[in-house]
């Protein structure tokens, strides 16, 4: 028996209604793995489960955070361990299910996210990006770290800061440490299902739509009350796709039309970084919709993965 399961798959696949699936069937409860999802009064754009979808099962790790708050892997993965082993310690099944490749992965592999003392290192660093520019950042970095520096992009600001922290924290490079990470045995060895599709289009019209339903749905009123708020554009929370381009819209910088066809354009790209990401993991069960299959079939195809990996 299988008593950690993770879902995955690109947005609009519908890994919420597997989640939930599987949860009735086998006692289960659901552990998010969005990097959206974790903020307040963000539902509609992030495309947060509603309490019918949710159908009385328990789901974690979302409205933990504030809009205007700054959250990072780190964070989630030092608030959704614990969760994942009080699940499993109470004789249930922990489905963790997102599309956040990166959230996910560093949870399985139980990354070692340790936060550094406030030493004041991050201010000077940030200080130091103002002052000199994000190039002279990324010309240090490549000096101490060229592995991580040449995997990073001048706009990549939070990241070029963030090696730099850890070396002249620890003595030892990003890298490094990413290495030693990956050298030790996985935190928790779950089974796997990931959510494809046989023809991208199927996934882009799922897309479109979900995007128009957005819309339907209040949206731009959404993103409008954040404002309202006091939730800064730039946050991180705003940042995301289905935020940022209709705070450009209200801000004036192009029409709602246009802001839609961006989203979905933005999604889309995003749909296939995803689907990239997980097609590393050697040990995805890829469940795929085929030709006029719908979520039944998926379901069906998850239980004969369930029934083969439990003899």
């Amino acid at each position: 028996m299988n008593n950690i399961i993770c879902i995955a798959g690109p947005t609009a696949s519908g890994k919420t209604a597997l989640a939930v699936a599987l949860a009735k069937e086998l006692r289960g409860e659901v552990v998010s793995c969005d990097s959206m999802q974790v903020y307040r009064h963000m539902d509609i754009g992030t495309a947060k489960p509603t309490q019918e979808e949710i159908d009385g099962i328990v789901h974690h790790m979302i409205d933990v955070a504030d809009p205007d708050e700054d959250f990072s892997v780190s964070r989630y993965c030092q608030m959704a361990a614990p969760i994942v082993d009080g699940i499993v310690s109470r004789g249930k099944t922990a489905i963790i299910a997102g599309g956040t490749g990166l959230y996910m992965d560093s949870l399985i592999r139980g990354n070692d996210f340790a936060p550094f003392p406030s030493t004041g290192m991050r201010e000077k660093l940030e200080a130091q990006a103002d002052k000199e520019g994000m190039e002279t950042m990324l010309n240090l970095l490549q000096s101490i770290d060229p592995e991580s520096a040449g995997r990073l992009h001048l706009a990549d600001r939070k990241r070029i800061i963030r090696a730099l922290e850890v070396y002249y924290e620890t003595g030892s490079t990003i890298t490094a440490h990413n290495l030693a990470t990956q050298a030790l045995p996985p935190r928790y060895t779950p089974l796997w299902l990931g959510l494809d599709f046989a023809h991208r289009e199927t996934l882009y019209e799922r897309i479109n739509r979900r995007v128009t339903a957005m819309l339907e749905q209040g949206l731009v009123e959404e993103i409008r009350t954040l404002l309202d708020m006091g939730i800064p554009p730039a946050a991180t929370a705003m940042q995301a796709i289905g935020y940022k381009e209709f705070v450009d819209a209200l801000a004036g910088k192009c029409s709602i039309d246009a802001a839609a066809d961006q989203v979905r354009q933005s999604s889309r790209h995003y749909a296939k970084r995803q689907l990239t990401w997980f097609r590393r993991n050697p040990n995805m069960h890829w469940l795929t919709y085929g030709d006029g299959q719908g979520f039944s079939e998926i379901l069906e195809k998850a239980r004969q993965v369930l029934h083969e990996t439990d003899r």
